[in-house]
């Protein structure tokens, strides 16, 4: 990509630049990738929980393993862009998105609390000792005397995401979108006035990034 963002095509070479502001540059793409992610999640989850008609209908619509699975990879990667050191590279550890971005594109104490309580969900689903489905409980069943008759074992499921909590999420998302991208585009600006009076010599010093094993270009 030059500078402009317009696509070309392969440089014959490539070399890795390891500035601070390489690698946050680096850290803002992985954060857009995170969320262009949690979008992709929402607009499959609204797909899922719509109401089932026809066949999917007869089938009972969509497995709420599928639901839970793609909810919580929204939530895992909605997160992620909010921890500091969150695709920490060369020591850039800031946190790629903060409370006050969530404020900015979304004024008012209603969308900054919505968004606490996306981040007490991710906790919630992403626990490692409990489990997020279903809570179990043991009793001592017993007769009409008082005297035990057995052990019984009750459940409360935890209900599935609504479409309403994935929209919100969705607009959220969206907007921080284009915060992280226009951060994209200016620090490829950035980067490209730093290198481009570069001597060739210097540069020739740089390690080579091999371009078969780059990522694809963003779009």
């Amino acid at each position: 990509m030059t500078a402009n963002g317009t696509h070309t095509e392969p440089p014959p070479s490539l070399r890795r630049l390891e500035s601070p502001a390489a690698s946050g540059l680096a850290v803002l793409c992985a954060t857009f990738e995170d969320l262009q992610t949690v979008l992709r999640c929402c607009e499959m989850l609204v797909g899922f929980l719509a109401p089932p008609e026809g066949e999917e209908a007869a089938r009972g619509g969509t497995d709420p393993v599928v639901v839970e699975a793609v909810w919580t990879a929204a939530l895992l990667s909605y997160a992620r862009c909010f921890v500091a050191g969150a695709g920490e590279q060369d020591g850039v550890a800031a946190a790629p998105l903060t409370e006050d971005d969530v404020a900015a594109t979304h004024p008012g104490a209603e969308v900054l609390e919505w968004h606490r309580v996306i981040l007490r969900l991710r906790d919630h689903y992403a626990d490692r000792a409990v489990n997020p489905r279903e809570r179990f409980s043991v009793g001592v069943a017993q007769d009409a005397g008082g005297a035990a008759t057995g052990v019984a074992v009750t459940s409360i499921r935890q209900p599935l995401v609504d479409e309403l909590t994935v929209r919100q999420l969705g607009g959220i998302v969206y907007a921080l979108s284009e915060v992280v991208d226009a951060r994209i585009a200016a620090g490829q600006a950035q980067l490209f006035t730093e290198v481009q009076d570069v001597a060739p010599a210097d540069l020739a010093k740089l390690a080579v990034l091999d371009l078969a094993a780059a990522d694809a270009p963003r779009e």
